[in-house]
């Protein structure tokens, strides 16, 4: 039996169903779904995802049988419609649309009226009794035909176009006659020739195939190619080509076309919502030539129309338990829908829809989680471009979408400028070429962040995230030079507006116009929905039941925030941040110019009550819930001072000379930093660092814990890869606590764990497990070491080998789950075999990416752990990564 590519559907009954999106598109799908329940559809027919896939790997060549089956197809059309294609006395005209598994509205090509030529415009005249009709219909098509099909610029035909309507002296389409149509099919038809060097095709056979064609070519055009790109969809067939029976919205006043919604797309507010145009064609609305109306004034002109409408959008709603977008035509009186699909719509809206349904009894609770992506809900939290003003603006430059929402403001080079013009009153974006843990208070009084260098796990990256800031990051294409930025073609100089979209990793000059997020209640009570899943969750060989969401923070601040957002304890404390603080920063600096260990014991002295008052402060705001603090990590020269005045207040604070002082910063200086003396190198060399931090820690825990608050404290030793250094440091550190909870006369639990983000410590994890109580997975390092990319300069060449291919995504945005991953599995099992029950988790960026998300489910861990803003998305997503294994499973 041949193998079969084309699919009919109409009158109702169809030949494909909605379970078959992969091989009809979602297009066709639905037309074949529609057909079946009764909906009125023009009967047509779905050249299925098959033929596109062999189209392109056969080098453009259809295969054997196709042209035989469409052919035969197209009769069984006619004979439904009672009309021929091409026909001279009653021509059945006909659209050529895409239509892919995923919806990509606008990305891929349509051609209506198909069919129409000298002798059928004459035949479409008879049978309609509207001579302009029939000629209006025949310029759009060579208009449509010419542009989609041939390649001639849009503009040269519109152009002809106004041509003739100054001439008439006639500002709309509308205002031209017969006559004057026929005489702009003349001209439209010598742009053809001109371009084509070909008259236009009066034969309707070739008229479809060529509009076939153009159609399975715009599958891999240059925007169909980005949006799936940018929306990250992967590993689809191609598209379907819908062949269809044309109705007409523009045959008088009984005519009409439109775009409705069955819920309100921007609010998820349960109202018909939509727009109509009487006496048009459906590109008419779309293409804002004239102003539509609200659906609700068809009710008062049409009544019956009206209530047929809102029965076939109940109907489909309910078959699809979701929010549908129709488009609709009304040919002299009769209804027809023409495309039905989920809407699309804002996370707001995305939310509220989910949780209305479940009360209305259309879906499940747990159902509901999965009709909300990971970024919809994210879109909630974050302040927006205004839809409106993205309507009239172009991007002048394209970064690194490396923390979402939008800021605009006046740009400002350098952090202490930040601090001062938000002082004054000022809104500011941040501008550097990079950022370094001196910046802390420009980004924090930035309303986001610009930089032209580093990637998705650097400085600027990971501290906007974690405040939750606005920020675009490797934007190579915005090169800063003193106290100002060319972003394109554009010079912005301090003070000038400057707008940036961490979401996209789009870059505006000028100021652009942002909505807030409003927070609703639906949220928490979808959320809500989400934890009932994860607290449940059992999987075989794991200690306990869940999955847990913690947080990366290094503030009471933070801390109180990412609990509000539903956090279940810290997963990463990063003390070096608490440093760069008045005192701190001071005492810090101190310590590390001192000549020997006893100078650098008493300026860790001073250090001590500072960070211990930190500690306090995030253990009270976590009462009851671990709290994961990781010891020292960064390498010493970033704490040093390189500015001229800096240096010398620094000199006379440790009793040394200038010039001394600046040779001691010139020795701190390394090759390569990150792979130098740093993490618990320096806690081996330097233990007294170390042993001030336990002492603060436990100290803090002691003071709290007398107070009445719960305190959990987990001890993590970072960049561990050999085994003697994990196991001198436990030993240190559990020395350092007993002898502080026996000071303090204090019991409280603790546990000495360590981060796994070097390649060997994962491979030797079995060893390694012997001195630690957990593991948190460091993938922001483990993926930096295991690639050999620095995370800081990724930005040089990453968007080059994701925008050609040689990688399918930023291994530090999404976690490389066949390299990295492989390692995390290993380190897993391994830990796991010297101890069962080893708590495991991950710090890195990683875990707030749904996609790592659900490896990190997968593979065992018991918690993810991401920056404040991040914990409702890791949530949700941990909500359905639980879920499909379960289904998985089932099946």
């Amino acid at each position: 039996m041949p193998e079969k590519y084309v699919y009919s559907f109409g009158n109702g009954t169809a030949e494909g169903g909605r379970d078959q999106r992969q091989l009809l598109g979602g297009k066709g799908a639905n037309l074949a779904e529609m057909s079946k329940t009764g909906v009125p559809v023009p009967p047509g027919f779905t050249i299925s995802t098959d033929v596109c896939e062999e189209y392109y790997t056969q080098n453009r060549k259809y295969p054997p049988g196709l042209e035989a089956e469409v052919e035969k197809h197209l009769t069984n059309l006619e004979k439904i419609r009672g009309k021929k294609l091409g026909d001279a006395k009653d021509p059945l005209l006909v659209s050529v649309r895409s239509g892919a598994a995923v919806s990509m509205p606008g990305m891929m090509d349509t051609v209506l009226n198909l069919g129409l030529n000298d002798k059928a415009v004459e035949g479409l005249v008879e049978v309609s009794q509207n001579r302009r009709f029939a000629w209006d219909a025949y310029r759009r098509f060579i208009n449509m035909f010419g542009d989609v099909v041939m390649g001639i610029p849009h503009a040269e035909f519109e152009h002809e176009l106004e041509k003739i309507k100054n001439k008439r002296g006639v500002e709309l389409d509308t205002g031209l006659s017969t006559e004057d149509l026929q005489e702009v099919v003349e001209q439209y038809k010598k742009v053809y020739k001109k371009h084509t060097k070909e008259s236009f095709p009066q034969d309707p056979k070739k008229q479809l195939w060529a509009a076939i064609n153009a159609v399975f070519d715009s599958w891999n055009a240059q925007k169909a190619l980005k949006y799936r790109k940018i929306n990250n969809i992967t590993g689809l067939k191609g598209t379907a080509v819908n062949v269809q029976s044309m109705v007409f919205g523009n045959l008088g006043e009984t005519s009409g076309t439109g775009v409705t919604f069955s819920r309100d797309p921007a609010t998820g507010q349960k109202i018909f919502y939509g727009e109509y145009l009487q006496n048009a064609q459906g590109e008419d609305v779309v293409a804002g030539i004239r102003t539509p109306m609200a659906i609700s004034t068809l009710k008062k002109k049409n009544p019956t129309i009206y209530n047929q409408l809102v029965d076939v959008k109940d109907k489909l709603e309910a078959h699809y338990k979701d929010m549908q977008d129709m488009e609709f035509t009304i040919e002299q009186g009769k209804l027809y829908i023409l495309q039905t699909r989920n809407g699309k719509r804002t996370g707001a809206a995305a939310i509220r829809i989910a949780v209305d349904m479940v009360s209305e009894g259309v879906f499940s609770e747990t159902e509901a989680l999965t009709k909300v992506t990971p970024e919809q809900l994210d879109q909630v939290f974050h302040p927006m471009i205004d839809p409106k003003a993205r309507k009239t603006i172009q991007p002048h430059a394209k970064g690194l979408n490396a923390s979402p929402g939008a800021a605009t403001g006046h740009a400002v080079f350098t952090a202490d400028e930040a601090e001062e013009w938000v002082e004054q009153g000022k809104k500011v974006v941040l501008v550097r070429k990079e950022t370094s843990p001196e910046d802390i208070g420009g980004m924090h009084a930035a309303e986001g962040i610009l930089t032209s260098t580093g990637g998705m796990t650097s400085h600027a990256a990971v501290v906007a995230r974690g405040m939750g800031k606005p920020c675009v990051a490797g934007c190579r294409d915005a090169v800063v030079t003193g106290k100002s930025v060319q972003i394109g073609s554009v010079k912005i100089k301090q003070g000038d507006y400057i707008t940036i979209d961490g979401t996209t990793g789009e870059v505006f000059a000028g100021h652009v116009d942002l909505v807030s997020p409003k927070i609703s209640k639906e949220i928490g009570t979808f959320l809500s929905w989400a934890d009932k899943v994860r607290n449940k969750a059992e999987r075989a060989g794991i200690a306990g039941k869940g999955f847990g969401v913690r947080t990366n923070a290094d503030t009471p601040g933070d801390a109180k925030r990412a609990r509000e957002f539903g956090a279940e304890g810290i997963g990463l404390c990063r003390t070096e941040h608490m440093f760069f603080e008045g005192e701190k920063i001071r005492a810090f600096r101190e310590m590390i110019v001192a000549e020997d260990e006893g100078a650098r014991r008493k300026a860790l002295k001073k250090l001590l009550p500072l960070q211990k008052k930190d500690f306090k402060g995030i253990f009270k705001a976590m009462d009851g819930l671990p709290v994961t603090i990781r010891l020292l990590d960064p390498p010493l020269h970033e704490f040093v001072p390189h500015e001229k005045d800096a240096i010398k207040e620094l000199a006379e604070l440790g009793g040394i000379t200038v010039a001394k002082l600046k040779s001691k910063i010139e020795s701190l200086q390394e090759l390569n930093p990150m792979l130098g003396h740093r993490g618990c190198r320096l806690g081996v060399t330097y233990p007294e660092i170390y042993e001030m931090q336990v002492e603060a820690i436990m100290s803090a825990a002691c003071e709290v814990a007398k107070a009445g608050v719960k305190v959990v404290p987990e001890i993590m030793i970072p960049l561990v890869g050999v085994e003697a250094e994990i196991e001198d440091l436990r030993a240190r550190s559990i020395e350092v606590a007993e002898r502080v909870l026996s000071e303090k006369k204090v019991k409280v639990k603790y546990l000495v764990g360590t981060m796994i983000e070097i390649p060997r410590a994962a491979l030797v994890a079995d060893r390694i497990a012997e001195h630690a109580d957990f593991f948190s997975f460091g993938t922001n390092d483990l993926t930096q070491l295991t690639y050999g990319y620095s995370r800081d300069d990724v930005g040089s060449f990453v968007p080059y080998y994701l925008e050609n291919g040689v990688l399918k995504q930023d291994p530090f945005a999404s976690l490389d789950q066949t390299g990295v991953g492989e390692l995390v599995r290993i380190g897993i099992e391994r830990g796991r075999q010297t101890k069962p029950d080893l708590k495991v988790g991950i710090c890195g960026e990683h875990g707030g990416d749904p996609s790592s998300i659900e490896f990190c489910y997968h593979v065992g861990m018991n918690y993810v752990s991401c920056s404040p803003y991040r914990v409702p998305i890791a949530r949700l997503a941990s909500a359905q990564a639980i879920l499909g294994a379960k289904m998985a499973n089932e099946d």
